[in-house]
């Protein structure tokens, strides 16, 4: 395996950060969407999908600073 260059590392970081901000939102508007809808009979699906979006923006910002770290330092 070839070690990748700290730009390369920041890069990837950054990337991974982005995704996490646009799931920051998505996650919460789902879940919001969900609740304000409960006599749907989609509800539960949803409001799943909700916390795995908002539960994937934690994973992805720890992956994110954790890649950011690593090219900094």
């Amino acid at each position: 395996m070839t070690k990748r260059t700290n730009k390369e590392l920041l890069a990837k970081g950054l990337k991974l950060m982005a995704g996490s901000l646009i799931c920051m939102f998505a996650g919460p508007t789902i879940i919001h969407s969900a609740l304000k809808n409960k006599e749907h009979s989609l509800y539960i699906p949803v409001l799943i999908v909700g916390f795995i979006v908002a539960a994937g923006a934690i994973i992805l910002a720890f992956k994110g600073m954790r890649k950011i770290m690593n090219s900094i330092f």
